[in-house]
């Protein structure tokens, strides 16, 4: 929140180790005798709410919180609570058939009858209508397919929007995936909640993990992984933004995606997430990807056992969790080291000068972290070394 507030007086704050009280304390400095309208999206527990609030001081000056949350009862515990209408039946619609064909006059007159029942197990929910209608956009117009994709989505949202079932619906847009793109919207979950994500840093994650197959001889990987990142945005998977000559230069991963990738990368074991809460997959399991995401995390938190020989990749978000990792030495496979904006303490175990030891690594970023200029010159020896 305090980088929302001041991207250039804040901008090392992911960096700093602070307790509850301290941030709480800077906050309130920050917003004393200020008037401010701070919005506060998608709350998960009364526990994080009660810690912010306390942070807002009521200063009389007509300031506004605004709170999001998928919880109602969380949501009247905040106070004051209001309930977003779904779209209206004409709506739902036209966002269903504009998607598809362009307009409802063009829908073939044999796919109404379907089109109207699975609009209503969509409850009027635009990304539930939006991820089924991706799905059906690369379907052919067959009434018999459309009712396969109708049976699949169960008994829709109801009146509940009950979660479990939009995953459902979200789970039939993630499965009717190419494998290859199945893989490259796993990845993703290494990405912390609402991150801004670089088009360029994730093509080349991508082909550093050999994600990206040629078709044919000649194929240029960068061109191949590009067109990936076009396809998942036009099947509603990833938001496209930062536009610049009317390429978007970033993506971003919508909350309730973002939720299924991670239930399905912890299910697969494809990534294991530190974020507060360590998740662990069994003992006899092998980390494949490992991403430090939460600054709270220290040595208080228990120890894990996981086995780092395997792992391919390695992404620090948060320089607090560094203490948790064994030595670079360890992870004898890595592929990806991504230490973007992690500042590396004096005598921190994670010296990179084991980088250069690092002999399968394919991709390496260091960007606005510290480290020792000479070790440049070291990493000149590593022979498979794409992106530095």
């Amino acid at each position: 929140m305090l980088l929302e507030l001041d991207k250039t007086k804040y901008k090392d704050i992911h960096n700093l180790v602070r307790d509850e009280k301290q941030l709480i304390d800077e906050l309130r400095d920050f917003v004393q005798n200020k008037r401010y309208l701070i919005v506060i999206d998608d709350i998960w527990d009364i526990a994080s709410w009660s810690a912010i609030r306390c942070a807002l001081v009521e200063n009389n000056d007509g300031s506004t919180i605004i709170a999001t949350t998928r919880d109602f009862d969380i949501a009247e515990q905040i106070g004051s609570p209001h309930k977003l209408k779904t779209l209206p039946p004409k709506s739902s619609k036209k966002l269903f058939y504009r998607r598809i064909f362009g307009s409802e006059e063009k829908c073939p007159q044999e796919l109404v009858e379907v089109s109207g029942k699975i609009l209503k197990k969509c409850s009027d929910v635009p990304l539930a209508i939006i991820t089924i209608a991706s799905v059906l956009a690369r379907t052919r117009n067959m009434a018999e397919e459309w009712y396969k994709v109708y049976n699949s989505i169960g008994y829709g949202l109801g009146n509940n929007h009950d979660m479990k079932n939009m995953r459902k619906i979200l789970s039939l847009s993630y499965h009717n995936l190419p494998s290859h793109l199945r893989t490259c919207l796993l990845y993703l979950s290494i990405f912390p909640e609402d991150y801004e994500i670089e088009r360029s840093r994730l093509i080349r994650m991508w082909i550093s993990e050999r994600f990206i197959h040629p078709e044919k001889d000649g194929d240029n990987l960068f061109e191949l992984a590009d067109s990936y990142f076009n396809e998942l945005i036009n099947r509603s998977l990833i938001q496209s933004s930062g536009y610049g000559n009317g390429i978007p230069h970033f993506c971003r991963v919508h909350d309730m995606i973002h939720d299924l990738i991670r239930f399905l990368s912890s299910k697969e074991n494809f990534v294991n997430v530190f974020d507060g809460i360590l998740q662990q997959t069994s003992p006899a399991n092998k980390v494949r990807r490992l991403s430090l995401q939460n600054n709270k995390l220290d040595n208080s938190t228990a120890q894990t056992n996981l086995k780092m020989s395997q792992v391919r990749s390695l992404s620090i978000f948060s320089s607090s969790g560094v203490s948790l990792l064994p030595s670079l030495s360890s992870f004898q496979v890595l592929r990806v080291l991504d230490l973007k904006n992690c500042y590396l303490t004096e005598g921190c175990h994670l010296d990179l000068r084991h980088v250069c030891n690092l002999f399968h690594l394919r991709y390496l970023r260091l960007y606005e972290c510290n480290f020792d200029r000479e070790l440049l010159k070291e990493i000149e020896n590593l022979k498979f070394l794409q992106t530095l």
